[in-house]
């Protein structure tokens, strides 16, 4: 089977979460061939190709999207990716003709992205239970709020509509006459954006964008849509899959609905992390202007909301996202959880030696961050040392890129020494009060606190960190598929975990689980661990149990393995030219095997699929339909 695996920032591995999976997956499925598409958003992602790739990845495609405004829109030779991108697969400009196409559907996107966002799936579920938003509840109010929600959902699927027209429009346009950049950043695209803000429908805020307002939307648009221009979809790229799977939402699925436009390839989408949320924390923290902001959070919504409906299946990595992705237009018959697998090779030796830790030490692990909220973990373990002396705190972890991880590395080295000034080594006070110990390291003399960098002399190993520690203690405010919990589950450890994210899903009933930014609850559910061994060495040990049954690489790997089959199977023989020689025969092996294989993916309710009618065609005789036929017969009467 030949799959199409689509990533983002680097080949196999993709940045972010979900990095390490995507190798192990491309690995581990070795039977099958890979076609690798990459979209490198900076430069520096380029150098996957110094390494050496696996055997069953027989072709490997690259698109630089990273490159600054100057270098995109001129500059380089004819013939390259980035011409290609820019002016078009035959060098010239839009005539007329293109021109129209181009406004029309890029007046349609713009018109779907700019509108007042529509009720909610919960939002209207209450407005079908109570009336109209605001209604009394009442008969009339019912009656109400029903043809309300009616036109909320009509007009959610125009827009929906709308945008696919625009999106889709806009593709193959790029197909055929080469790439968009050029067009999207046109006074003819800044005068369709106007317009579209302008129109009747759209949300209040977008009506306020200004002119620099318009040219930073084109800029974000046309960034957002330069995978329209790749020159992957043909015969030789995209078109020469079997399947389309993609390693998360966003940019990096959308190669693959245009796939399954131009050839019938159907897509899988696998999502650790929901996207959209994602773009709303992102875009909190940019310059961008409020306007800019809500035309932008609009395209990612319909956007979303396309490749969910267009997906054959999704895979969420725990139910945290699935939630998202449900929210979002997602069916419920398309979702499948397939948590993202961890190797407990590693963690064998501590996990079954049965030792259960040190009494008297708690340990954290991770990445330092302000959403990991250590400042919270501090000031609960101000109340363990009141109640027991002795105990004491190992932080373990690497600080997050940028400034925002190592702030909070100062802040918590500042907090720590304040809070137990008189066991810090080399804290120093001015007029009585300690001074600020910059990003130099707190130390302790055998003290309470103790900062530990990962890799380093003293903790060389994630098992080491583990090892020094009895009660393992997570303090998050966001989390979504918390990797560290597992880690320690699999080294037979008790955890100590905030109510956040895919926590209680992981964890189960073998920790303690406790709500997020409350120091005493923490530093209560602590204590009760470290008060009792032969507890904390139960759940220690049905911890390590649960994680080897559910959170194993050979599970992902399984899982995948049977989605992929599943898939296939429903789409036997569907490029006829590749099925069919010039004869009219067919072809030999040119049906992968796992069409003809029957199993459970094969029943009529696997993806909500009509049933299929195995009776030999002999036996049906001529071509008479009965009252009450169903399935291909419908369609013959």
């Amino acid at each position: 089977m030949r799959i199409g695996f689509l990533t983002e920032g680097g080949c196999p591995c993709a940045t972010g979460e979900s990095g390490l999976w995507c190798d192990r997956l491309v690995r581990g499925l070795a039977p099958h061939e890979f076609a690798l598409f990459v979209l490198n958003r900076a430069a520096d992602q380029e150098e996957w190709a110094r390494e050496p790739l696996p055997a069953n990845v027989r072709q490997v495609r690259s698109a630089p999207l990273w490159t600054p405004d100057e270098d995109a829109l001129g500059g380089h030779a004819a013939g390259s990716l980035l011409s290609r991108m820019t002016t078009g697969r035959r060098g010239r400009a839009y005539g007329r003709r293109e021109r129209r196409r181009f406004a029309t559907h890029f007046t349609a996107l713009a018109t779907s992205i700019c509108a007042a966002r529509a009720l909610d799936g919960e939002e209207r579920a209450r407005g079908s239970a109570t009336g109209a938003p605001g209604g009394t509840g009442g008969s009339d109010g019912v009656s109400a709020g029903a043809g309300a929600d009616g036109r909320a959902h009509a007009y959610a699927g125009a827009m929906d509509e709308g945008f696919a027209e625009g999106l889709y429009g806009l593709a193959e346009l790029a197909r055929e006459h080469g790439g968009l950049p050029a067009a999207l950043r046109s006074e003819t695209a800044l005068r369709v954006l106007e317009a579209a803000c302008r129109a009747p429908g759209s949300g209040g805020i977008v009506r306020t964008a200004v002119v620099a307002d318009l040219l930073d939307l084109a800029r974000e648009i046309e960034e957002l849509l330069r995978p329209l221009s790749l020159d992957w979809y043909d015969d030789l790229g995209l078109g020469a899959v079997d399947l389309c799977h993609a390693a998360s939402g966003g940019a990096t699925a959308l190669p693959g609905l245009l796939a399954k436009r131009f050839f019938g390839v159907p897509l899988l989408v696998t999502e650790h992390g929901a996207r959209l949320r994602a773009h709303y924390l992102a875009t909190a923290r940019t310059p961008l202007s409020a306007p800019v902001r809500a035309v932008l959070a609009g395209f990612h919504r319909r956007f979303a909301a396309e490749v969910y409906r267009q997906a054959a299946l999704i895979t969420p990595g725990d139910t945290h996202a699935r939630r998202w992705q449900e929210r979002c237009g997602a069916g419920r018959e398309k979702l499948r959880t397939v948590h993202p697998g961890l190797d407990p090779a590693r963690f064998a030796t501590l996990g079954e030696s049965g030792d259960s830790g040190p009494d008297d030490t708690l340990v954290w692990v991770g990445r330092v961050e302000p959403a990991k909220d250590l400042v919270t973990l501090l000031h609960a373990f101000e109340e363990v040392r009141k109640a027991e002396p002795g105990v004491r705190l190992r932080i373990t972890g690497a600080v997050a890129p940028g400034p925002e991880g190592a702030d909070h590395l100062a802040r918590c080295r500042v907090l720590a020494a304040r809070l137990f000034p008189d066991e810090a080594a080399d804290a120093r006070t001015v007029d009585g009060g300690p001074v600020s110990l910059g990003n130099g390291p707190v130390s302790f003399d055998n003290g309470p606190v103790s900062f530990h960098e990962l890799g380093g002399a003293e903790v060389p190993d994630v098992v080491d960190a583990y090892a020094a520690g009895g009660v393992v203690v997570l303090s998050s405010i966001v989390e979504h598929f918390p990797e560290t919990l597992v880690e320690a589950m699999f080294c037979g450890r008790a955890t100590v975990s905030t109510d956040v994210g895919a926590v209680v899903e992981v964890v189960g009933g073998t920790g303690l689980v406790v709500p997020p930014r409350n120091p005493k609850a923490l530093a209560d559910a602590c204590l009760a661990l470290l008060r009792d061994p032969e507890r904390r060495a139960r759940l220690g040990a049905a911890a390590r149990a649960r994680a080897l049954e559910l959170f194993t690489v050979e599970q992902n790997l399984a899982a995948f393995r049977g989605i992929y089959l599943e898939l296939i199977s429903r789409v036997p023989g569907r490029r006829e030219d590749e099925t069919v020689a010039a004869d009219g025969r067919p072809r030999p092996f040119a049906t992968p095997p796992e069409a003809h294989v029957l199993g459970p993916w094969t029943a009529s309710g696997a993806l909500h699929a009509e049933p299929v009618d195995r009776t030999p065609g002999w036996v049906l005789g001529p071509r008479t339909v009965c009252a009450g036929a169903r399935g291909a017969g419908d369609g013959d009467a």
